[in-house]
């Protein structure tokens, strides 16, 4: 691949890209995450129920003061999904759970970088200074990535931590997948949760058990990055089981 098409492709996954700062306390913090997007190229800055911006955000983001120009601002994380169609959504937190909170098992940046799709439009999401995201807004999400840290004082910077997560990304930006493996889309990632779903509820397996096994499901199909080819595969096979289990009710 010579240098113009490689200087594309990443183009292309910038484009993709979009950061999103969930209900930011200080102005300033703003700032300083548009110039590491700046850093890095990524200009879709997104801004949910943003604190009022001053001069500050535009001071510290020097030369990335485009970014904040050009920065959407929306009511709800709900909204601004609807409304930009993201295919993938990854949470970023500095307090991940152990092995039984399924929604806050983590990758490292590093392991993100090596596995995610930046050829589909992807949210990546930083919470508030105080509290990050809500357990709501981690609920949404694909996959969650953590910074691993000094557990004595784990918790970083916003932009700090953007930081990190762009380099990893964009460190290996001569390496690109092999063309035609296109990952599962979001709506096909849907259909298999509500094939499985569907199998479930024909099961005698508690609600809450329930819930456990559809979001442990979803956290490997996510983490491992399915190709479409193989999520019809799986589409299949879940068919066959629901046609089989039909019978046996019979």
């Amino acid at each position: 691949m010579n240098d113009m098409n490689a200087s594309e492709h990443i183009m292309n996954y910038q484009k993709n890209i979009f950061i999103v700062f969930i209900e930011c306390e200080t102005s300033g913090n703003v700032g300083f995450l548009a110039r590491a997007m700046a850093n890095f190229g990524i200009e879709n800055l997104v801004l949910i129920n943003p604190c009022e911006l001053d001069k500050s955000a535009y001071f510290q983001a020097m030369h990335g003061k485009y970014v904040v120009e050009n920065s959407k601002t929306y009511g709800t994380i709900e909204e601004f999904l609807k409304t930009e169609h993201i295919d993938f959504i990854v949470g970023s937190t500095g307090t991940p759970g152990g092995s039984y909170n399924l929604s806050r098992i983590p990758i490292t940046p590093e392991k993100l970088s090596e596995t995610i799709n930046l050829n589909t439009k992807i949210a990546i999401l930083f919470g508030r200074e105080g509290n990050g995201l809500y357990n709501n807004e981690i609920n949404l999400c694909d996959i969650i990535v953590s910074i691993p840290t000094n557990e004595n004082y784990p918790i970083m910077n916003i932009s700090h931590a953007a930081a990190i997560i762009f380099y990893e990304l964009f460190k290996n930006k001569n390496q690109f997948p092999v063309e035609g493996l296109e990952e599962s889309t979001l709506l096909e990632k849907e259909y298999l949760l509500k094939d499985l779903k569907e199998i479930i509820n024909t099961l005698d397996i508690p609600e809450h058990k329930e819930k456990t096994n559809l979001k442990a499901f979803k956290n490997i199909i996510n983490r491992a990055f399915i190709t479409g080819r193989e999520s019809h595969t799986l589409k299949g096979l879940f068919r066959k089981i629901k046609i089989k289990l039909q019978e046996i009710e019979k």
